[in-house]
């Protein structure tokens, strides 16, 4: 079968849906995969057909600082351009789509014209529920606010959409425009069912949640041989597991300031550090013999080897840090990743976030800890961490996709 996979956003965002290509390429399914061309390593070393989208995913981000209308402004002020990206016929000589954009926006209209079946792909929970809000919106104890936040929430982002894939649909697909409410309802149904790439473990399944709605397990890589510098080598085996605290792809606007309050915070609690630059490039300063700065390291080598571990709550990261068995805490920026922090505190295994704005040396300091003397945070964490690695997601939905596909058809 040939598949088309569909995926923009950071590394971050884009790399869960490159680890189920490639599971998928194994089980011998043909996969094309479109994405920012700044993804042309990535799609190469996994060897996949690559349909590339103009950007730089580090651009858009750093376009939409750390408010989640700013990121979207930078993604809609692009709308036009992935219009015409995905313009080419030969887009529709494939059997599937599996669409990552939320709403299925771009896919959706690709289906349609070329007759095809759809599958939305989502890390993070999306679907219509009355259990929580949509990410984005506080929790607030009033009598359908959570399912009409969804309602707001999918207005507002077709609104932003509406004229520039109307105008794609008529001129370009020769279809006719959609309407005002576009076509929320239809997804999540049989005919446009949802896969949701992480564990039940971590996010109970809603009950009012239908069954083309499913939970099948994050999608993590194999594990491949990874020779670490011996730098890295020499300062994991000089002291005890040290704290790992990075940021991922958010921009950090003082890094110098955010760095210093980061090694206060070590040094008061007593902690060696590892230190990930990231995209807000952190570390550009002396750093004490303590603290070890990194501009990367795979995440399943590393994180098992913190003693704790301090990140911005991007999904993929979140479900590595989950899965290492040791505790973490959240530093969120935007969006979801306000969402993952609670989550690791409501598990038990973490602090309670601390948002990047709120940060301080001191806050940082009990959250260190917290989660490094704590032990029944330390016990939690081993056993969320097991059952996440118990669980083959990327298996789990290549059969999914199988079976799904012959009730599409």
């Amino acid at each position: 079968m040939h598949i088309t996979l569909l995926a923009l956003g950071s590394r971050g965002d884009v790399q869960p849906y490159a680890v189920l290509g490639s599971g998928l390429k194994s089980a011998r399914h043909q996969i094309r995969f479109i994405t920012f061309e700044s993804f042309a390593p990535l799609v190469a070393e996994i060897g996949l057909d690559f349909h590339p989208i103009p950007g730089d995913a580090q651009a858009v981000v750093a376009g939409g600082a750390t408010n989640m209308l700013g990121l979207v402004r930078s993604f809609t002020n692009l709308a036009q351009g992935y219009a015409r990206s995905l313009s080419d016929p030969h887009l529709g000589e494939t059997d599937l789509i599996i669409n990552q954009l939320p709403g299925g926006l771009y896919g959706f209209d690709l289906a349609e014209k070329y007759n095809l079946p759809m599958m939305l792909a989502s890390v993070i929970p999306l679907a219509r529920t009355d259990t929580m809000p949509l990410m984005g919106f506080p929790n607030l104890p009033l009598p359908g606010y959570n399912r009409m936040t969804y309602s707001i929430g999918e207005k507002v982002l077709w609104q932003m959409f509406r004229s520039v894939i109307n105008e794609w649909r008529t001129q370009t697909l020769k279809l006719p425009p959609l309407p005002r409410n576009g076509y929320f309802d239809q997804l999540g149904t049989r005919k446009f069912p949802i896969l949701n790439g992480f564990s039940e473990h971590v996010v109970l399944r809603p009950a009012d949640w239908n069954e083309h709605i499913h939970i099948t397990g994050y999608w993590f890589a194999e594990e491949k041989r990874w020779d670490p510098p011996k730098g890295l080598l020499g300062f994991l085996d000089a002291g005890k597991p040290p704290v790992f605290i990075g940021f991922g792809s958010m921009p950090v606007k003082n890094p110098r300031r955010t760095t210093e309050i980061i090694l206060e915070a070590l040094e008061r609690s007593g902690q060696r550090g590892i230190l990930h630059s990231g995209w807000g490039g952190l570390g550009e300063i002396s750093l004490p013999d303590t603290v070890f700065k990194i501009d990367y390291a795979p995440y399943n080598w590393l994180f098992p080897r913190m003693s704790m571990i301090f990140h911005h709550g991007g999904s993929g990261t979140t479900a590595y840090a989950l899965r290492s068995g040791v505790p973490s805490c959240v530093i969120p920026f935007v969006f979801d990743q306000f969402y993952w922090g609670q989550r690791i505190a409501k598990l038990g295994v973490g602090p309670t976030p601390i948002p990047f704005k709120k940060m301080t040396a001191k806050k940082l300091q009990q959250a260190i800890e917290g989660g490094t003397r704590t032990s029944e945070i330390r016990r939690r964490a081993a056993e969320i961490g097991k059952k996440v690695r118990s669980e083959n997601g990327v298996r789990a939905t290549i059969n999914l996709i199988e079976i799904l596909c012959r009730t599409l058809q």
